[in-house]
């Protein structure tokens, strides 16, 4: 990391949404850097929001789906150099439920798609690694059991 950027914390919780060996995906729109990727639905946490509750609102604006946590897989830690500042990315990551509502994208957010891909077909599609560290945390919670 340079000494000279900027450095950012971000605290971010997502949902893993999982259906008969299919995925719920969210696409980030452009311009922003990761426009055209896709991940996990969810996103920042406001100020003195909790991380489940973070999630299952980020969940409803980019999908239009009501879930609830069903656990926590567990949380991540990264860090790296952005274009314009050095970042340090803390992600939680829970197992979710779908409760209802009709999938349909997110209207002038972060995300302009939301799309259930089979697990098959993962390596067709630019993705950010949160996803296969979300899968391995699932994989491991399955093993656990």
């Amino acid at each position: 990391m340079t000494e000279s950027l900027e450095r950012r914390t971000r605290i971010a919780a997502y949902g893993l949404a999982l259906v008969d060996q299919r995925i719920l995906l969210s696409r980030y729109a452009s311009p922003s850097p990761d426009g055209g990727f896709w991940n996990l639905p969810g996103g920042g946490l406001e100020f003195g929001e909790h991380p489940e509750d973070a999630m299952v609102r980020e969940f409803l604006e980019e999908t239009g789906l009501q879930v609830r946590a069903t656990g926590l897989l567990g949380f991540d830690s990264i860090t790296g150099e952005g274009h314009d500042h050095d970042f340090h990315h803390i992600r939680f990551v829970y197992e979710v439920e779908i409760l209802g509502g009709e999938l349909r994208p997110e209207v002038n957010g972060s995300s302009d798609a939301c799309e259930w891909h089979n697990l098959g077909g993962m390596d067709d599609i630019q993705q950010i690694e949160l996803i296969e560290v979300a899968l391995e945390m699932y994989g491991d919670k399955q093993g656990s059991n």
